[in-house]
């Protein structure tokens, strides 16, 4: 039995898509279940609850031999540390009983990072689980080329894209759907134990200029990118209704990966993560500029 947990998600939908047509008996936590594909609901065994509720994760675990973790942003929440941690407790509370393997969503930066706003508090997340001595992967990765889809109408009407930080300095990216590929992959292996982090980098590293040529191209137009200071960037996430404390995690995250955060890092060939920038562009990025 694998569990998955944000299953309409940017990931959990994706690692739920590669696994509903296997052998493996699916359960899904669900909190709004009519959003699940039909043939989802007819091949899971569906949870229409939330998993930060720690009666529901103990319940779902019932009988599980993997487990997908992932903690929902919520931009409405007034702590950072609060929000992940209700989750990760509810999730230890559940360990109590079951001990099921589990492969988790966390950051690149680990043992680097400091105040790094919602990565830190991812870190202590992995930290929590962990020391219920459970079978766990993290899959540790940095931002995802995906995240460019949220500013696609400025993209297409405007030719540019909005960024904090250095727009110089070289980091990785990944697509989402090979972080899901991965994650598919742990879940179904069972002959993996112990504790471990994945590093999922995607195949190169990227500065801000080098996205804005690759994006030129790929779309047969001029792209650039234009940086937002901190505070401006801070200010405007808040505009559009993030609580106080989530805009500032993001900034904050943002200065921790801009001061080098990603940077300790090296690509794992055991865990590929082969769509490069250019090629996610071409498959996503340029139908969705074009929808």
């Amino acid at each position: 039995m694998i569990v998955i947990t944000t299953p309409t998600g940017q990931i959990g939908r994706q690692v739920l898509d590669r696994l509903v047509d296997g052998p493996e008996p699916l359960r899904v936590i669900a909190r709004e279940p009519a959003r699940l594909p039909p043939r989802v609901r007819e091949r899971a065994e569906v949870v229409p609850s939330s998993h930060e509720d720690a009666e529901v994760v103990t319940a779902a675990l019932a009988g599980a031999d993997s487990l997908f973790w992932v903690v929902p942003p919520d931009p409405g929440a007034t702590s950072i540390p609060g929000h992940v941690l209700r989750y990760a407790r509810s999730l230890c509370a559940a360990l109590d009983v079951h001990s099921p393997r589990i492969v988790g969503v966390s950051s690149l930066g680990r043992g680097v990072a400091r105040n790094a706003g919602q990565i830190s508090a991812i870190f202590a997340m992995d930290a929590l689980i962990e020391s219920a001595g459970v079978d766990y992967r993290a899959l540790c990765m940095p931002g995802f080329m995906d995240n460019m889809l949220r500013q696609v109408a400025s993209i297409r009407d405007r030719g540019v894209f909005f960024q904090p930080g250095s727009a110089d300095r070289p980091t990785p990216t990944v697509a989402t759907r090979d972080i899901a590929a991965t994650a598919a992959e742990l879940l179904r292996d069972d002959s993996w134990t112990g504790q471990q982090s994945v590093p999922l980098l995607g195949p190169e590293d990227l500065t801000w200029d080098d996205t804005a040529r690759i994006m030129s191209e790929a779309l047969d137009r001029p792209i650039r990118v234009q940086r937002v200071p901190a505070e401006a960037y801070r200010a405007s996430l808040v505009e559009h209704g993030m609580t106080a404390a989530w805009a500032e995690g993001i900034v904050r995250m943002t200065a921790a990966v801009d001061g080098g955060g990603y940077a300790a890092e090296t690509r794992d060939p055991h865990y590929p993560t082969p769509t490069t920038f250019r090629q996610w562009c071409a498959e996503v990025l340029r139908p969705a500029v074009r929808a």
